[in-house]
């Protein structure tokens, strides 16, 4: 494997991830990575070619792409919490020279020329999206691939409802946050044709974007995942253990009162080129 890399800062949504490195982990086989294989399916890294794979969190989409562009390829992965990348280095178990990780963030890369860059389910975290997601853009090459992928509308809706709930008891300051403003899913591109059009106004040409629709079946194991090591994450500040094991119950009481045995985890990829 390459060198690890570390950027200067890490924006303030890294530690809420880097807490959640675990609890991100559980999801990995149901849901991140089937979400990334939607994507590099439709990004198609191939042998020889440069990328960047942005807010890589622990190697969903990183690890197939560096399988895919072979040893004559490089893939720098890059995200804010160190965490995600080591639990990345364990999973690739240095068998892949191409793989560079990289501790830091992606806004602030600088390196540019690549052949793709992607970033899957990450855009939602930049302070302003549209800024961060152009600076993506220019770090690929001209006539090179961005491949970005957003949460579509009613994914994981269900779940921030019912722990949105759980929580107000212990955190009473949540309802002055709006829900919506808590969701994952970036209203401004909410359709595949929304997404193609806000690709386009970032400067890509030739955009094509595709829903993915999916659901999970529950457990509770899964569903106490997705609380834990999602964003929603971040909607527990800094509930002590004893506080989050009342919510852990009161959420999962919650959901098997209202029958909820499925979650709508369904994305939106869109895929364009930088203009030669």
């Amino acid at each position: 494997m390459g060198h690890m890399g570390e950027a200067a800062t890490t924006p303030a949504y890294a530690e809420s991830f880097a807490e959640a490195a675990d609890d991100f982990g559980v999801l990995g086989p149901q849901l991140w990575e089937p979400v990334s294989t939607a994507t590099i399916v439709r990004t198609r890294p191939m042998p020889g070619e440069r990328v960047l794979d942005a807010c890589c969190g622990d190697g969903a989409s990183a690890l197939p792409t560096a399988e895919l562009v072979g040893p004559e390829g490089h893939v720098d992965a890059v995200d804010a919490a160190r965490a995600m990348i080591d639990r990345l280095v364990t999973r690739a178990g240095g068998d892949l020279p191409q793989l560079h990780p990289h501790v830091g963030d992606v806004l602030e890369w600088d390196e540019d020329g690549y052949d793709l860059v992607q970033c899957v389910l990450g855009v939602f975290f930049f302070d302003d999206p549209r800024a961060g997601a152009r600076h993506l853009v220019e770090l690929a090459r001209p006539g090179g691939r961005v491949g970005l992928t957003v949460w579509a509308p009613g994914a994981i809706d269900a779940l921030a409802e019912v722990l949105f709930e759980a929580l107000l008891p212990h955190r009473p300051e949540l309802a002055d946050l709006d829900p919506d403003d808590a969701s994952p899913v970036m209203r401004s591109a909410a359709t595949p044709g929304a997404l193609a059009v806000w690709m386009t106004g970032l400067g890509l040409v030739q955009v094509r974007a595709d829903a993915v629709p999916r659901t999970l079946e529950l457990t509770p194991e899964l569903a106490w995942g997705f609380a834990r090591g999602t964003g929603m994450r971040a909607l527990f500040g800094d509930l002590g253990e004893e506080t989050v094991e009342e919510v852990r119950t009161a959420y999962l009481a919650a959901l098997a009162e209202r029958e909820i045995e499925r979650v709508d985890v369904g994305t939106l990829v869109g895929v364009g080129r930088r203009p030669e």
